[in-house]
């Protein structure tokens, strides 16, 4: 099977097509726009065709190793950072928060290490405080996130500060990167949460002292995707800088908000691996680049094949578990046990998954799972996936017998073989007379 997505985009009329900013533009009546490899997927065409409404350009910005690192109970050792780090650097994300360099001098050593040793460009954060820019600065990083608190209740029960000292505070800081001579990205904290007249307010005066990046974060992931949208167009609309979101998913809308921000305008999102961090966690790297790279046709330039691994390395450092039913990275997004779905599955996969997204292309595996749910098809490509060779009747017996076995319990691969031998069932390389056609049942 192919490892790349499958991208099909038929013409809206014999001789007119939808380009991307959905201008009807004229087109030869034989010639149809494909993206990689051409294959007709049912019931998506209308969505793939309405052309994209996220630029080519959006980029992914990693904070594994900083957000994600405090998920409650998280700690990465220097090996695993740097491990991450580079694996990540391989799969050519854009950029790396590898860590807050003033917590610790362990922490700072490995943002140094990881700026050293990565050709991605690489991020450190820093409150609006001297000593934290100055060490993020010494750290050797290409770019500075510092962040101040906006909304009212962060101020004053976190923060301890007016709105006029949040200003001062975090224009001084954005001007100490800049006269640094490095990149420096500025985030209001809890913005969705801050009164808006001062949300521009404070935006507007770190345009003025030449700040880079603008970030619109969710700090508290209480924005839906609707007015995230919203909200990262007002920011836009006040700033020269280019813009980044950085979604939580209190909700179950990190993901959502993430790619709304695209919609709306924003040049790079904030993503961690299997979405782990604060609280709930943030929006999930592998489900913002599939969904960019599926369902928005966005080429990221990310070789999305090392997403398994990746995902496998951060949950085993992080003791954070991935869920079964986990998009992308579960151990069931590729998984099917109910007959009917298994059978459609073994015909053409497209007809029970989503066809954008396919696991070669997370270097994942398709798995067909026998339990009380499976059917004939599923358990003779199982058993010819053994080595044995079933006949319709043997099949139906198999059928049977796990099923009741999966009465009490998931039937394995060595449950399976113990019922294949028990139904006599031979194997590929032993003689026996042909069987007829066999009839799709399912």
């Amino acid at each position: 099977m192919s490892t790349s997505v499958s991208r099909c985009e038929e013409d809206l009329h014999p001789s007119k097509e939808l380009n991307r900013r959905g201008c009807v533009v004229q087109l030869p009546c034989s010639i149809r726009r494909i993206r990689r490899r051409s294959r007709r997927i049912e019931f998506f065409r209308g969505t793939l065709t309405s052309g994209s409404e996220i630029d080519d350009d959006a980029r992914i910005f990693d904070t594994t190793l900083r957000d994600g690192e405090q998920s409650p109970g998280t700690s990465f050792s220097h090996t695993e950072k740097r491990r991450i780090a580079a694996t990540l650097d391989a799969m050519g994300i854009d950029v790396i928060e590898a860590g807050f360099p003033a917590v610790s001098e362990a922490e700072f050593e490995a943002v140094s290490e990881i700026a050293d040793s990565v050709e991605t460009e690489v991020c450190g954060l820093a409150r609006v405080v001297e000593g934290d820019v100055e060490a993020a600065l010494d750290a050797g990083v290409d770019t500075v996130h510092v962040f101040c608190s906006t909304s009212e209740v962060q101020l004053d029960d976190s923060m301890h500060a007016t709105r006029e000292e949040a200003v001062e505070r975090s224009v001084a800081a954005v001007e100490r990167v800049r006269e640094a001579g490095v990149d420096v990205m500025f985030s209001p904290m809890d913005a969705t949460r801050t009164d808006e007249s001062f949300l521009i307010e404070v935006v507007e005066a770190v345009d003025e002292v030449g700040v880079d990046w603008v970030n619109v974060p969710d700090t508290c992931g209480v924005a839906t995707p609707a007015r995230f949208h919203s909200l990262v167009e007002t920011v836009a609309a006040h700033t020269d800088a280019r813009v980044d979101v950085h979604a939580h998913d209190d909700f179950g809308m990190g993901t959502a908000n993430a790619l709304a921000g695209f919609e709306a305008g924003a040049d790079q999102a904030q993503v961690s691996v299997n979405g782990i961090g604060e609280r709930a966690g943030n929006a999930a790297l592998e489900e913002v680049v599939m969904a960019l790279e599926g369902v928005y046709g966005v080429d990221t330039g990310i070789d999305t094949r090392r997403i398994a691994d990746l995902s496998a390395r951060v949950e085993q450092a992080s003791e954070v578990t991935v869920p079964a039913n986990k998009p992308v990275v579960g151990e069931n997004a590729f998984s099917h046990e109910s007959g009917i779905h298994a059978a459609g599955v073994i015909e053409n996969t497209d007809t029970f998954e989503p066809g954008v997204v396919t696991p070669e292309m997370v270097g994942a595996d398709r798995k067909l799972v026998l339990g009380k749910h499976a059917g004939r098809h599923a358990v003779r490509e199982r058993l010819e996936e053994s080595g044995f060779a079933p006949t319709d009747d043997q099949v139906t017996e198999v059928t049977r017998r796990v099923k009741e076995r999966a009465e009490s319990g998931r039937v394995t691969e060595t449950d399976l073989v113990e019922i294949a031998e028990a139904v006599t069932v031979p194997r590929q390389t032993e003689s026996r007379e042909p069987e007829p056609q066999r009839v799709h049942d399912e």
